[in-house]
């Protein structure tokens, strides 16, 4: 069954620094007309800071779309082009502080498919040594080191929400077999 779709005519809608917002409109599989509302989205990249220990970095911050503060793993926005293991080992030195001797790529998830074209691209970094950490100047952080099982159950019955911060934990305990 053939069920992809034709792009008719494409508009741009909104440019931001983060974002970008187009109307498609469309021919779907049967011929019928339709539209898609496509946001655009550079990508980014999430690190897994995992300790000999046994404990991951977290951060915690407030986010403004939700009204909360959320805790998850320390990740970024891509620049446009940027290569995303470079984007991974310097967000987790601006978030963190912490360089890794291992940072083991884990595959990319595809943030909201729906109307979104963002990728995010997960790795694992190990062998993890502590520096000073140097966050964006719109960024307030709060670092927390947890025990890996801890995450996995607040992931898991709900307390961690983040898309990004479940999917990378899960991944992990899969590749080291936890």
């Amino acid at each position: 069954m053939d069920m992809y779709e034709k792009t008719i005519s494409s508009q741009s809608i909104f440019k931001g620094v983060i974002v970008d917002l187009r109307v498609d409109q469309i021919q779907l599989p049967n011929g019928d007309g339709s539209i898609r509302e496509v946001v655009s989205h550079p990508g980014g990249v999430c690190v897994v800071p995992y300790h000999d220990d046994g404990t991951v970095t977290v951060v915690k911050q407030f986010r403004y779309p939700f009204g909360q503060v959320v805790t998850e793993l320390p990740a970024g926005k891509l620049e446009r082009g940027e290569d995303h293991r470079l984007a991974g080992l310097r967000e987790l030195e601006e978030e963190t502080g912490l360089t890794a001797d291992s940072f083991q790529y884990m595959g990319a998830l595809l943030a909201s498919p729906g109307f979104s074209d963002e990728v995010i691209h997960l790795y694992l970094a190990r062998g993890l040594r502590q520096g000073p950490c140097h966050p964006d100047p719109d960024e307030f952080l709060e670092l927390c080191r947890l025990p890996f099982s801890e995450l996995l159950e607040q992931a898991m019955d709900g307390r961690l929400r983040d898309a990004k911060t479940v999917a990378g934990l899960l991944k992990t305990k899969v590749l080291l077999g936890l």
